[in-house]
């Protein structure tokens, strides 16, 4: 009986742990394809506008982004609404904390990033790299405070779109993947 349940347990374990995380090599080639050419994308536009040392236009956040709409397309945390509204959303009070707030990091960023969560689960818009492009703006460099408010177009609308036309275009490329998930079409969904 305990040998019986130890098997058991070790079979439900594996199962987790092994089965939830496999990817087919397929879905691995597309993804990459994805995320290379989108992050690419972005890092070839910042190139031709900016020196190596201004990194305004490939913020972190894009990088998580792209784990979910190249990576993980199905989730609904992926989906286009929670990319574009998450990240403006989020842009957004990040600014507005940096600008109006001020204080000191330690205070700020953990403001900007829980009203950031807050106000993406009002608007049904959760995506998780939100959350970053929120601390981004608090904590950035001078030059990407500077910004101000245009760092809610540009890098992060302007990033957003690239990552979203992008991922429209290969995640459709084969008949074995969907994105968005089915449903109602994706711009319906927006408001």
């Amino acid at each position: 009986m305990v040998r019986r349940h130890i098997k058991r347990t070790y079979r439900v374990g594996k199962y987790v742990v092994y089965r939830e995380t496999l990817v087919d090599y397929k879905e691995k080639i597309w993804s990459f394809i994805g995320s290379f050419s989108g992050i690419g994308l972005i890092a070839w536009i910042q190139h031709l506008f900016l020196n190596e040392q201004d990194n305004l236009f490939l913020i972190g956040s894009f990088g998580a982004s792209s784990v979910l709409i190249y990576g993980v397309i199905q989730s609904p945390l992926a989906q286009p609404r929670n990319l574009i509204f998450g990240h403006l959303i989020s842009a957004l009070i990040g600014v507005t904390i940096a600008q109006f707030f001020g204080g000191p990091v330690w205070l700020a960023a953990p403001l900007a990033v829980s009203l950031s969560i807050i106000a993406m689960q009002y608007t049904k818009s959760l995506h998780p790299p939100g959350g970053a492009t929120a601390l981004i703006a608090v904590s950035g460099s001078a030059k990407l405070k500077a910004l101000g408010y245009y760092y809610v177009l540009f890098p992060v609308l302007s990033g957003v779109l690239i990552l979203l036309v992008v991922a429209l275009l290969v995640n459709n490329m084969t008949p074995l993947r969907q994105y968005p998930a089915k449903g109602k079409p994706w711009y319906r969904n927006l408001f």
